[in-house]
């Protein structure tokens, strides 16, 4: 059970420093065109873009809806590991 918590843990801590990454990534001009951008919106984006439509952005422009989403992808990260030492142990 530890092996899996750890995994867990090395997989949602990759995924939100690539959310951080990305949101960063928006207050440097042309960053998002290159490769590392490209590959980080393909990743990010799908699932930043439900956020974004529920939440709009606060003053017409700070959108909070990533740092929603991360408080959302710590939930799940920590309903997966109770879901899975009910069932592993």
């Amino acid at each position: 059970m530890d092996q899996v918590n750890s995994i867990i843990n090395i997989l949602f801590n990759i995924y939100f420093y690539m959310i951080i990454f990305y949101v960063l990534m928006s207050w440097l001009p042309n960053v998002r065109d290159t490769f590392i951008g490209e590959l980080l919106s393909k990743l990010v984006e799908p699932y930043l873009k439900p956020f974004r439509k529920i939440i709009p952005p606060l003053f017409g422009t700070l959108d909070i809806s990533p740092f929603i989403a991360l408080i959302v992808l710590e939930f799940a990260a920590g309903g997966l590991k109770s879901v899975l030492r009910y069932f592993i142990g």
